[in-house]
């Protein structure tokens, strides 16, 4: 049964080739719980598109003329932080890997993932939920994300930010806060989007493990 178009997750697709968005557009357009809202060519046409539309989550190709990936990943995040970036593309280089999470990006695949995997990552990156590359994971876990200059005072949060920080740092899902906080989720993600802007934190990753350094974080 389809969802009205309000509940839909809102996508802007990402890439210098045509055929490529073409390929995307057709597949995730067939699916009920997404609406695929626009596409863009370059980063800055990316970034003046996530103005206009206020997608839920942008699928980012990473090189690209005029503006790459990476950059405008960290624009969006800048300019709109309640939509979400997954990083599709080729390269799985620790370079890209890290810096695409540094500027802020939920998730990173690859453009080989499979069709179905890829509409669970955007609906999971929808819910707030960090998708990686099983490779990406794996680094991850070795290897902590480059520190950023993060704000290393608390003061700035509300007890209920502090609270929603506890629970990123458990690793929890927009959902899953907001079922513990009885809230909804549009709530809990502007709870998430004041939370990075007043740490200076570009991401998830990062607020989760600001919490647990700060023990935030109760089992």
């Amino acid at each position: 049964m389809s969802q009205e178009s309000n509940d839909r997750v809102r996508i802007l697709i990402v890439d210098d080739h045509a055929v490529v968005r073409q390929g995307l557009i057709t597949f995730l357009e067939l699916q009920d719980e997404i609406e695929v809202v626009g596409e863009a060519s370059n980063g800055k046409e990316a970034i003046q598109k996530v103005q206009e539309l206020e997608p839920d989550v942008v699928l980012m190709d990473l090189v690209m003329p005029v503006m790459d990936g990476l950059t405008a990943i960290k624009q969006i995040k800048q300019l709109r932080p309640s939509t979400e970036v997954i990083a599709l593309t080729s390269f799985a280089d620790d370079e890209k890997v890290f810096t695409a999470i540094r500027s802020g990006a939920t998730g990173y695949l690859l453009k080989d993932v499979q069709p179905n995997d890829l509409v669970k990552a955007v609906l999971a990156a929808d819910r707030g939920e960090v998708q990686l590359h099983p490779e990406v994971a794996k680094l991850l876990m070795h290897e902590v994300v480059a520190p950023v200059k993060e704000v290393d005072s608390l003061d700035e949060l509300t007890e209920r930010e502090r609270e929603v920080l506890g629970l990123l740092g458990l690793g929890m899902s927009n959902k899953e806060i907001a079922y513990k906080i009885s809230v909804s989720e549009k709530t809990v993600k502007a709870h998430v989007s004041s939370i990075l802007n007043k740490l200076n934190l570009p991401g998830r990753t990062h607020a989760a493990l600001y919490a647990s350094k700060r023990g935030l974080v109760k089992n």
